[in-house]
């Protein structure tokens, strides 16, 4: 459904990338070809955020707990992110957009962290809108990272300053809508500070049969929502 033009926007989407492998099960394919599907759908839905308005868009690819994955897939995961990085960020920075990394160093290829700081820095300087990319990422280690780096520096841990310490502080503001997809309804340690009052959109497509249509439905979703922050 198209978005009325009385609709808001949210300014922040969080996008659970859910169901790659039982999409592959599913049509009888083996498990790597849902990821590149994964992949194609996230180019596609990525343009579309951006040319509907949404200036904020974050995915969750890679978790700190899907290390314990088979390797090969693992391998195929790390080796279409750099190709990503190689051919998308060049597209992202000529549409204005800005790329944040959302993770930790830890296990990680140093080829690939240099890959995804280097496509941080290219782009730090746009304002169009900004891609915030979740691999090797976990809400706990964020937050626990968060913490030490506080008090490491000597000061006293308050809601303020653990907020403006977590990755990406200064570039990715607090989520307003989650986007879950292929049935599971559980935020599996997803930006824990961020999602504070967000609203949980949850669907039963796997992400690779996700399209532009089900991205409208779930800002509408969004719009039928009173958000009241507690209050």
């Amino acid at each position: 459904m198209q978005q009325e033009s009385s609709d808001t926007l949210p300014n922040h989407v969080g996008i659970i990338m859910d169901g790659n492998r039982r999409w592959a099960k599913k049509n009888n394919l083996p498990t790597l070809e849902g990821h590149r599907k994964g992949f194609s759908i996230l180019q596609s839905i990525g343009d579309y955020a951006l040319d509907k308005g949404i200036k904020n868009l974050t995915v969750y690819a890679f978790s700190t707990e899907n290390w314990s994955r088979d390797k090969d897939e693992v391998a195929f995961i790390f080796a279409f992110l750099s190709k990503m990085l190689k051919n998308e960020i060049k597209k992202f920075h000529k549409r204005g957009v800005r790329f944040n990394w959302l993770g930790t160093t830890e296990k990680m290829n140093s080829k690939i962290v240099k890959q995804l700081r280097d496509a941080e820095e290219l782009t730090k300087n746009n304002t169009n809108g900004s891609f915030n990319l979740c691999v090797n990422y976990g809400g706990h280690t964020e937050i626990v990272e968060s913490v030490n780096k506080i008090i490491k520096l000597g000061e006293k841990v308050t809601i303020e300053s653990i907020t403006s310490a977590l990755y990406g502080a200064d570039n990715v503001p607090p989520l307003d809508l989650v986007i879950r997809t292929s049935g599971e309804q559980r935020i599996s340690n997803f930006m824990l500070w961020r999602i504070a009052y967000s609203e949980l959109y949850f669907t039963e497509l796997f992400w690779p049969d996700f399209k532009n249509a089900d991205l409208d439905d779930a800002i509408d979703f969004y719009n039928s929502r009173q958000r009241r922050y507690g209050k």
